[in-house]
């Protein structure tokens, strides 16, 4: 018999979990997964390429496709509704089922009631926008919950019953019955299923239960996550770093002994702190192993000494919490070949994370590479121990600078004026052509011979935006030895690399 479910849908997940506002779109693969309802508006549907949703909305903010950005942000959602309800079964990003029995007989005493309840509840606590469907089995409510309804008890196959194939998110097999004149799912559940399992396989089988109003597995209840903070409230607010370090010592190792206990070992952690005049203090502490009981009571120790050297602070700290941010399982970690060596290594790595404790993270940024047309679009600094994303993704990028890379990349554009050998400014015209040939370049005031040149190049980046930008580029051998990567943008010639 198939269990009464509820379902909460969340819709348009991915924008939501995104957090950017107007018309976006999802990518994966170069097509849209998802879309805002101003980019549905203006024509961007589901599988579109990236140039084609563009073409439609010339405004499209785009965003890549993250399962894992999607699922932190939903897990304040399922949190949420556990606190209503027992056995939550998260079935991907944005959507979470659970048994229907339990929440109509502890909240309004009717699943309609139950539904209002969670949903507001949801509302409150996130500020999230929710639907909840009811029928039998989670596939039947999630197309309820879709559709905003509620199914009686024993209806759910009448419910199914004029829907199209297509509804099965099996796009082969719905093409398929398609073709041999099967357009709903009342036609599907209508065949032999042995002939069903014969002729297209188990997934079509099971697809076949879905389209009868049966479960093809029972939800997989959600085991909530164990609470794994740790935070000290003091007696007398601390305003001294010896005190601090004391009392950092201590909640580390709490909260080593908590995680152990799990089997769970920290790669990041964040500190959190108030001060006694109510002021949040906040910090994040990433590491790229794991961190032992010794490295979270250093981080700690550091972040409140540069919180009270520094911060020059009105009051002295209160509380004090840490949070384990990410987490492993101590099982699936191994050391290397030759065990935890590479002392020195350790060595420098807590001499970066103590002067970004004392000065801020922005003290200190390691560089990364990415992609980009031209070399400083190549490079993104992060602060030391964040996450090393770069700021574009690899590529391929069209209209790439080639190899060699140069070695140096000025952290601001120089500007230089480029003269023909008439002493006259050099200009480009609408098909590319130099007004005359490159031969001086003027670099803060002194004039410079230009013993060689290639070019020019042009880039046209993001013309469908307002962000567009058109530019070209001019490689120069000067006479002193240097040489040069010359970009002309809006009229100005400007130096933004140098080969020397």
């Amino acid at each position: 018999m198939t269990m009464r479910t509820m379902l909460l849908w969340c819709p348009d997940w991915p924008i939501v979990a995104c957090g950017v506002d107007g018309p976006v779109a999802i990518m994966h693969a170069n097509r849209v997964v998802a879309c805002s309802a101003e980019a549905r508006a203006d024509g961007v549907r589901r599988g579109l390429r990236k140039r084609d949703a563009q073409a439609r909305c010339p405004s499209l903010r785009v965003v890549e496709h993250d399962p894992g950005r999607d699922m932190r942000e939903f897990e304040p959602v399922v949190a949420a509704v556990e606190q209503l309800v027992a056995g939550v079964a998260v079935l991907r990003p944005g959507v979470c089922a659970f048994a229907a029995r339990g929440p109509s007989r502890y909240h309004g005493k009717s699943e309609e009631k139950a539904a209002e309840q969670i949903i507001e509840h949801v509302a409150v606590e996130c500020g999230v926008e929710a639907q909840i469907g009811i029928a039998d089995g989670a596939f039947a409510a999630l197309l309820a919950a879709r559709a905003g309804r509620v199914i009686a008890p024993g209806r759910t196959a009448e419910f199914l019953k004029d829907l199209p194939v297509s509804t099965l998110e099996r796009p082969a097999l719905a093409d398929l019955l398609w073709r041999l004149g099967i357009r709903t799912l009342g036609q599907f559940a209508a065949l032999p299923p042995s002939d069903v399992l014969a002729r297209f396989g188990l997934d079509a089988a099971l697809a076949q239960r879905l389209a009868s109003g049966l479960d093809d597995r029972p939800l997989a209840v959600r085991e909530p996550p164990p609470d794994l903070e740790v935070e000290e409230r003091f007696d007398e607010p601390i305003e001294r770093v010896d005190v601090a370090a004391f009392a950092a010592r201590a909640l580390a190792e709490r909260l080593h002994e908590r995680l152990a206990g799990h089997g769970l070992v920290c790669t990041r952690l964040a500190i959190a702190a108030v001060t006694a005049e109510g002021e949040q203090l906040h910090r994040v502490w990433r590491h790229d192993g794991v961190l032992t009981a010794v490295g979270i009571s250093d981080r700690t120790r550091w972040q409140l000494e540069g919180w009270l050297t520094n911060r020059r602070l009105t009051s002295g700290i209160l509380a004090l919490r840490l949070i384990p941010d990410g987490v492993l399982a101590q099982v699936g970690l191994q050391p290397g070949l030759w065990g935890e060596a590479g002392a020195e290594r350790d060595r420098a790595h807590r001499a970066l994370h103590r002067i970004q404790g004392i000065l801020g993270p922005d003290a200190v940024l390691t560089a990364i590479l990415g992609g980009g047309r031209t070399p400083d679009q190549q490079a993104t600094l992060v602060p030391w121990g964040d996450e090393r994303v770069a700021g574009l993704p690899g590529g391929p990028w069209p209209g790439l600078m080639p190899l060699p890379a140069p070695p140096i990349v000025l952290p601001e554009a120089v500007d230089v004026e480029v003269l023909d050998l008439t002493q006259q400014g050099v200009r480009v015209n609408a098909r590319l052509q130099l007004s005359g040939e490159p031969s001086w370049v003027v670099i803060d005031g002194a004039t410079i011979e230009i013993v060689g040149w290639a070019g020019p190049w042009p880039v046209e980046e993001q013309w469908w935006g307002e962000r567009a930008a058109r530019f070209l580029r001019l490689q120069a051998m000067l006479a002193d030895g240097r040489a040069v990567l010359l970009t002309l943008s809006r009229g100005r010639w400007s130096i933004r690399v140098d080969y020397d």
